[in-house]
């Protein structure tokens, strides 16, 4: 605790006045970070909703996913929160709903836009949403949660996966 009061550059005193514990700090650091996740896909939404491109927009969304998910510091605490999750599952799920979960929603709720624009027929957005999100970046967030510091991704494999995602969608939504 002295080191983190160190760092915010406050007294060991003001900071247990704020957080009466490790584990409170931990709780409200958490929450923190998932609330600045949460809606950061909205603006690349909006792209996509705007694309005159469907496909290449596709593929640029699911880049702009892998880049936010698989950010060094996104996967830290990933691993953070997964590794306390029996300890705090409340604050696990709060870091789910927060970020993760809410980015989904938004594109889920997006797909019918997309479907009233007459550019996909999509019957099940929530699967859709899901189905292209784990194919951009399923595969690539399992390597870096699980392969320590190290682990890296090729963009050409990176790249590959944001196609695969798009070509998915389109293919099995494609519009009139």
């Amino acid at each position: 605790m002295q080191e983190v009061a160190t760092r915010a550059q406050i007294s060991k005193t003001s900071l247990y006045r704020e957080h009466e514990s490790k584990d409170e700090l931990f709780t409200a650091v958490v929450k923190d970070w998932a609330a600045h996740g949460r809606d950061a896909m909205r603006p690349h939404l909006d792209r996509l909703l705007a694309a005159a491109d469907l496909h290449q927009a596709f593929i640029e969304l699911a880049a702009t996913l892998q880049a936010a998910v698989l950010a060094p510091d996104v996967i830290r605490m990933r691993r953070l929160v997964a590794a306390e999750s029996d300890r705090f599952p409340d604050t696990a799920a709060t870091y789910l709903a927060d970020s993760w979960t809410s980015n989904i929603n938004a594109l889920v709720d997006t797909l019918p836009d997309l479907a009233a624009q007459r550019r996909l027929h999509v019957t099940d957005p929530w699967l859709a949403a899901h189905q292209f999100t784990w194919t951009a970046v399923g595969a690539p967030l399992n390597a870096h949660t699980i392969g320590g510091n190290s682990a890296s991704t090729p963009p050409d494999v990176l790249s590959r996966f944001a196609t695969a995602a798009a070509d998915a969608i389109v293919a099995a939504h494609g519009g009139d």
